[in-house]
Parts: C-alpha cells; structure tokens; sequence
C-alpha cells in the first residue's frame, strides 16, 4: 500500500492514514525515541532546579530560559524554515540538541552548579527549539499526501503525549537510581534514531514546497498573513491565552504535588504522566474528526478551562490523578485541533513561518506566564496557580467563539477525502 493512498471513509483508518507512507514511519519512530528523551531532560531539569532551589519563581525562569529563544527568534526561524532545506537543517539542529544535554549532564556530575549556568544550558536548548518546531512540523507534513495531512498533526500530537507518559516515568526511577547526570546522558543518546531515520528519508518520495526566496519583510509579511485570516489569527490568540497560563504544567505541578498535596517527587511525575496519558486520547479523538472549525476550538478550551478546575479543587491525590487525566483529554484535545486548524488553512508557501508563529504564542508565551504562574503558585499555593490557568482558557474560548460568530458561517476544514 503506497503513502498517496487516500484514505477511507472509516474512522480509525483515518486516524492513522499517515502511517502508510514509509518516510513519515521513519520519521514518526525516530520521533518516538527522542521525545521521550526529550521529556525525560524537562522533568530531570525541573527536579534538578526545584532541588537545588526550593522556589516556584525559580522554576518559573527556568520556563523562561527554555522557551524565552522561541519568543523572539520564532518568527524569524519560521522564515529560515520556509527559505531551507527542512530535513538539512533539522539534521544539524538535533546534533545541536545533542550536545545541549551532554552539557546538562556535565553539570550534574559537577555536584551543586549555580542555577545561572543551568539557565544558560536550557538557553541552547531554546534556540534549537525554536528551528526545530517548525522544521519538524512543516517536514512531516511534506511526507504524506493532503489527505493525510489531519492525520500526521494528530499522530504527532498523540506521540508527544506518549512520551510525556513514558519519559516522566523514567525520568523519576532514573533520578533516584543513578541521579540526574545519566538522565541527561540517557536523552543525548535518544537523537541517534532521529539523525538515522533522517538519513534514510527518501526525497523522491516526498512532496517537497518550493522554498521561499530571499527577499525583504518576509517576516511581517507572514504576520501580516496571520492577521488576515480569521481561522489563523482566532487559533493563535487561543493558543497564546491557553500557553502562556494555562500549559505551565513543570512550574506548577511540583508545587502542587509538595505543598497541596503532601507528596513528592514521584507524585509530580505520576500526575505529568497521567495528564499525558489523558493527552493520548485527546490527539486520537482530535485525528477521527473528519473537521475542524473556530467553534469546535474554543469548545476544546472550554473543555480545558473544566479540566484546570478540577485539578485545582482535587481534596486528595486519587481524585487529582483522575482530574490531571481528564485535564489531558482536554488539552490535547485543544493543542491537536488548533494546530490542524492552522496548518490545513495555511498556504503551503506559508507552513514554516505559521508554525513558528504556533511555536512562539503556545511556547513561547511561556517566559511571559511561567514566572507569574510560578509567583502565584508560591505566593498562595499552587491551586490558585492551576486556576489561573482555568481564566486564561475560558477567555480564549470567549474569545474563538466570539470570532465564530463575526464569521459568515464557520469554516469547515475537510481532514480526509
């Protein structure tokens, strides 16, 4: 079966239609491992900095410094993404990310490293974030054909989520095993696969866009671009709402697990790992949709608003495990549709510096909402941190389904053929 095979009416072939090209499985596996690692680095990085500081605030700028890069490099980078060759650069970007945990790790094994050259590390790690997000985006969807193109966002969706559960997890026994340096060391070898599956990608097989030449105001020109399209611009500013205050789960989960909840360590991963495996379902549920709309968005952050204040009010751990797992249904939920509404409306001419715009408004609203939900948290605890979280997605949805309504009619975006 080839990978321009279109897809049937049934849902579940719908949902995983993507993988019937060979480049997105190799792609997609490649992905698997190194996200895990990926994750695996943020809950060791968060624990290492919450154990050498005992601070909300100081979680907060570790936040900033992980996705400060993303804010004021994003538009550019999208542009960069737009104008190279996307498996080229995301080649030299994930040896790049490489050596940022091989440099994490040195400082584990050091002892007690000032907090500023942890900050600096996760600097590194930001700028390649910042290329990377968009290149990986923009390139998996060049790997399947339009038809299978709500397919790939949601599997990417599901598989992030799927690392969130499996990289906390051995995140929590590797620290208390062997100690945060070999966690570091562990994700540092996960970019193998990736660089490998890179390698063997066939070009022949892809749908390649013809890169964007060089030429003046190309940035504002994808600004100007978003700002005038109504499904474009409603999504970003929900994503920003819901990423700035809303999706700053390492700043105020430790918090909550410690002081609320009366636990530890291995209660902030268990609740990571179950928001994420919540998060599996949302992405799949998201990618049997055969459309999306501005309404069905902010309905997602409704239902992200209703999961944030469930967590917020759990008495006790069981109720806020299975809390945290309905928060991730909804937040997926919410991430995988806005992100299909972007990309399947966006010219192709138009993905990298989109997805780069996505980038910057979800995570790299993060240097913005991270230290203040980090103050909040520790100023009155970290419920009313995850509250604010809940205000933020129910203005984002007041707001999609207020740009919903200015619409003639809400624009349907066909997934499947």
């Amino acid at each position: 079966m080839t990978g321009t095979e279109p897809a049937t009416g049934a849902p579940r072939r719908a949902t995983f239609v993507a993988l019937r090209s060979r480049n997105f499985r190799l792609f997609y596996t490649g992905q698997a491992i190194s996200l895990i690692g990926n994750w695996l680095t943020v809950i060791a990085q968060t624990l290492f900095v919450y154990q050498l500081t005992r601070s909300g605030v100081a979680l907060g700028f570790l936040s900033a410094a992980q996705f400060g890069p993303m804010l004021l490099l994003g538009a550019w980078a999208g542009l960069r993404v737009d104008r190279a060759d996307k498996r080229r650069l995301l080649f030299v970007v994930q040896v790049i990310a490489m050596l940022q945990s091989l440099g994490l790790a040195a400082l584990a094994f050091a002892g007690s490293p000032p907090v500023l050259a942890i900050y600096a590390v996760a600097l590194v790690g930001g700028v390649t974030a910042a290329f990377e997000n968009p290149a990986r985006r923009s390139l998996a969807i060049e790997m399947v054909p339009d038809v299978a193109m709500r397919s790939a966002v949601s599997l990417n969706s599901a598989l992030t989520s799927a690392a969130r559960v499996i990289g906390p997890a051995i995140a929590g026994a590797l620290v208390h095993v062997v100690g945060f340096g070999w966690c570091f060391v562990l994700d540092a070898a996960t970019y193998v696969p990736v660089l490998v599956a890179l390698a063997m990608i066939r070009t022949r097989e892809m749908r390649p866009v013809v890169p964007t030449p060089v030429g003046r105001r190309q940035v504002r020109e994808g600004l100007r671009y978003a700002r005038g399209n109504n499904e474009i611009w409603s999504a970003l500013v929900m994503m920003a709402l819901v990423g700035g205050f809303a999706y700053n789960f390492p700043v105020v989960y430790p918090l909550l697990a410690r002081s609320d909840l009366h636990g530890g360590d291995g209660l902030f991963t268990a609740l990571f790992a179950t928001t994420s495996a919540g998060g599996i379902l949302g992405a799949l549920l998201a990618a049997r949709r055969s459309w999306v709309d501005i309404r069905f968005v902010a309905r997602a952050a409704g239902g992200y608003a209703l999961g944030m204040t469930a967590v917020a009010l759990s008495p006790n751990v069981p109720v806020a495990l299975v809390s945290a797992a309905v928060l991730g249904v909804c937040s997926l939920l919410f991430m995988a549709s806005a992100t299909s509404l972007v990309h399947q409306t966006a010219d192709p001419t138009m993905r990298g510096r989109m997805s780069a715009l996505e980038a910057i408004v979800f995570l790299g609203s993060a240097p913005i909402g991270g230290p203040i939900v980090g103050a909040v948290s520790e100023q009155f605890g970290a419920r009313y941190g995850v509250g604010l979280g809940a205000v933020a997605s129910v203005a984002a949805g007041t707001w999609g389904w207020g740009r919903s309504r200015r619409a003639p009619a809400p624009r349907r975006v066909p997934s499947h053929a």
